[in-house]
């Protein structure tokens, strides 16, 4: 009996000497620096979702230096946030990127003239200089100026395109005539800076059915082929958009999170969250079909892409995430 006990003494300390379950590790690439345009992925790591779904996530911020196709085609990410028109030309050029979630809806991308400038209307481009980002930020515009029928050589039938930076200077120190913005960002700059709605005419893309997909989640391909990281990416996903859902419910609280990992300006962050929340729709993380079209067309008719895409997106994720 002696014996006995001591045998199952020694079997009970081997068990809780073995190591807890480990959880599956993901790293998720950002565009762009911290803050609210992803405070769904912040908000789903702080309040345990992640950690729900047995996910131990990183998440690296991205910035004006790091390309997410560049990161994910090196490995030194397992999905990354992009917009498609990047997605699908990197794909196009052997990166072997699919869109497993498509959590913005819309688009936020707007181009802003002030309103005693020279431009009021499309066809007031001519002969203007218009800035952009560039990056892979370029693509809805260069789609925009191709469906207008306008040289981005310049000159008096075409416009000059301004290499822009990553804020709202360029038409504040009047190098350009309009700029592009975000909703949620660029155009609040604008606000900071003593513009008001009304000395701006604003072209939003979305409302003028120009705006290509942004901010998706992309992976490799071949990565997706292994069962197990495809069901890792399930519960990626179900836990990112439970965070997405949560931070449109609650914007205060998630610019809070965002500014405690790394986002600037907590009044700012807050702003962008509302904003976003309107971009994100019902958070289920779905995409729209007809959108996946509308910007693969764009970027072949700009020859930006030699073809029109094949298996650049799957719904499967999606549908066994979010029921």
């Amino acid at each position: 009996m002696k014996k006995l006990m001591i045998a199952l003494m020694g079997g009970a300390m081997s068990l809780a000497a073995l190591p807890a379950f480990a959880a599956d590790a993901v790293t998720l690439q950002l565009k762009w620096v911290t803050q609210a345009q992803f405070a769904g992925y912040y908000v789903a790591k702080e309040k345990g979702f992640y950690t729900d779904e047995n996910l131990d996530v990183t998440i690296k911020p991205g910035g004006p230096d790091i390309a997410p196709e560049q990161v994910i085609a090196g490995g030194g990410a397992d999905v990354i946030v992009t917009w498609m028109a990047a997605g699908l030309a990197a794909r196009d050029k052997g990166v072997g990127l699919v869109n497993i979630a498509q959590p913005f809806k819309k688009a936020g991308m707007q181009l802003v003239c002030p309103k005693d400038g020279p431009v009021k209307t499309e066809a007031d481009f001519k002969g203007h200089t218009l800035g952009v980002w560039f990056f892979g930020n370029e693509y809805p515009f260069y789609a925009w100026m191709n469906k207008l029928g306008l040289s981005t050589e310049g000159g008096p039938n075409g416009v000059t395109v301004l290499k822009q930076s990553f804020d709202v200077q360029p038409l504040i120190q009047k190098q350009a005539d309009c700029i592009s913005v975000m909703t949620y960002n660029e155009y609040w700059q604008l606000m900071d800076a003593g513009y008001k709605p009304e000395d701006l005419i604003v072209f939003n893309y979305t409302a003028m059915g120009n705006d290509l997909l942004e901010d998706g989640l992309y992976v490799l391909e071949d990565k997706l082929k292994d069962p197990a990281f495809a069901d890792k990416m399930v519960r990626f996903v179900r836990a990112s958009m439970k965070g997405w859902k949560y931070a449109s419910e609650h914007p205060d609280e998630a610019g809070e999170i965002v500014v405690e990992n790394g986002g600037q300006d907590e009044n700012h962050q807050k702003r962008m969250m509302g904003e976003v929340a309107k971009l994100i729709d019902n958070a289920d993380g779905k995409l729209i079909e007809a959108a996946y079209e509308r910007t693969a067309k764009a970027l072949v008719d700009q020859k930006i892409i030699s073809k029109e895409p094949s298996g650049a997106w799957t719904g499967e994720i999606t549908d066994k995430a979010i029921k």
